[in-house]
This record gives structure tokens, C-alpha cells and sequence, in this order.
């Protein structure tokens, strides 16, 4: 069940105990981080490939294009490096020694306030296709640390999303049956088109007033 700002409120028929958030898009929204994410995959490719950072870019976005046909839309930084030749292993280390999203990023408190307002009632957890290394800078960055019950990262496996075997680990380590879990992200083919198939409900979300809807979704959910 996918759920969207125009679908309240949230099905009183359904349970939910565990909200799985995605980060990036989802718990922030940054054009300016973003494309500093990309430069840096450029970068690290270009290494790799011995080309400029002008022609990595451009065969990243042809190898994005290529995998967008082939997998129904899902294009990851990870699955692009992975095509190329890259490690993403690699990647990551490079991320995490060349980014810095304090440059970008602030805490907002609207968004503090949400995830105090349902960590009182739910679960919280994040599941991402960060590091753990940067995925904790953004974290604090963004002033929610204390909120989230674990975090679940790529370098957990080093498999990034979609991935449904990781999926199924993820609500095993929660302790909760799929429609319990609720998944919120950005992105439908990435972040919640395996959960829904799952039997999960998920909630896409592409802005910071979109996600603040969560709480008039959530209104019929028992304290």
C-alpha cells in the first residue's frame, strides 16, 4: 500500500509499530549536497577510469540511463560505480573522506520536532545506502541523534538498495510482521517498491512538507 499527502488519514486498519526512514530526500532535502554527492562519485571515478571529471560524469550518466531501462528505474550512485568498474567499497571510503555535508546541511527544527513527536509512539529506524561513517556526521549534522533505535547502512552487507534479502534481515532485527513497518522515502523504485511487495505500507516523500504530513497520517494509530 502506498501511501501519498492526499491519503488521510492513515488506514485505522493497520498497525504500525517501526517507521524505516530513508535519509537522503527523505530526512533532508538538498539540491547543493546532492550534486556535491555526485562531483564526489565523478571524482572517485575518474580515478578509476583515468578520465577526466567532465567525461566520468558523462559515462555515469549514460551507464545511469542503461541501468534505468534494464531495472525498472532503479539507478543507484553504487549500482552506476558498480557498472563501470568501480568498488563501492571504494566509493564509500571516498565519500567519507572527501564530503562534507556540514558545508551543506542544517538542522531543522521541524523536522526535530516530528521525530520527537513519533519516537514517542513508534520505532524509528533509517535505512540507508550512505556509509555508517557519513550517515552519523549527517545525523548529527541534522541535530536527530538520539531518535533512531539502529541504523542500517550499506557497509552493513555492501549490497545497496533495493535488495530484498536485506529487506527481510532489517524487519527480523525489529522484530516486526511487514504490515507493522511502515517505509518512508524518496524515491518509489529504490526505497519502497520492495517493501510494498513485502506487504509493507509505504509513504513517499519528496519534500520536508510532505514528510511533516506524517503526523496527520499517523493520527488514528494507538499512543
Amino acid at each position: 500500500m502506498i501511501l501519498s499527502a492526499s491519503e488521510i488519514p492513515f488506514p485505522s486498519a493497520i498497525v504500525i509499530k517501526a517507521i524505516i526512514f530513508d535519509m537522503d530526500g527523505t530526512l533532508y532535502v538538498s539540491d547543493e549536497f546532492t550534486s556535491a554527492i555526485k562531483q564526489a562519485a565523478a571524482s572517485y571515478m575518474s580515478g578509476v577510469l583515468g578520465s577526466s571529471s567532465d567525461e566520468s560524469r558523462r559515462m555515469m550518466s549514460e551507464s545511469g540511463k542503461s541501468l534505468a531501462q534494464e531495472k525498472n528505474g532503479v539507478v543507484t550512485l553504487s549500482g552506476v560505480c558498480a557498472r563501470l568498474g568501480g568498488n563501492i567499497r571504494d566509493m564509500h571510503k571516498f565519500f567519507g573522506e572527501n564530503l562534507q555535508p556540514e558545508d551543506f546541511l542544517t538542522s531543522n527544527y521541524r523536522v526535530v520536532d516530528l521525530l520527537e513527536r513519533l519516537s514517542k509512539r513508534f520505532k524509528l529506524y533509517i535505512y540507508t545506502n550512505n556509509s555508517r561513517k557519513l550517515s552519523e556526521k549527517i545525523i548529527q549534522i541534522l541535530g536527530i541523534e538520539g531518535f533512531f533505535s539502529a541504523l542500517f547502512t550499506i557497509d552493513d552487507d555492501w549490497i545497496a538498495k533495493p535488495n530484498t534479502e536485506k529487506l527481510g534481515w532489517i524487519l527480523n532485527e525489529i522484530g516486526v510482521y511487514p504490515n507493522e513497518a511502515l517505509f518512508v522515502g524518496d524515491r518509489y523504485n529504490v526505497d519502497l517498491r520492495i517493501p510494498e511487495q513485502k506487504g509493507c505500507p509505504v509513504y513517499l516523500s519528496q519534500s520536508i512538507d510532505e514528510l511533516l504530513l506524517l503526523d496527520r497520517l499517523l493520527d488514528n494509530q494507538a499512543t
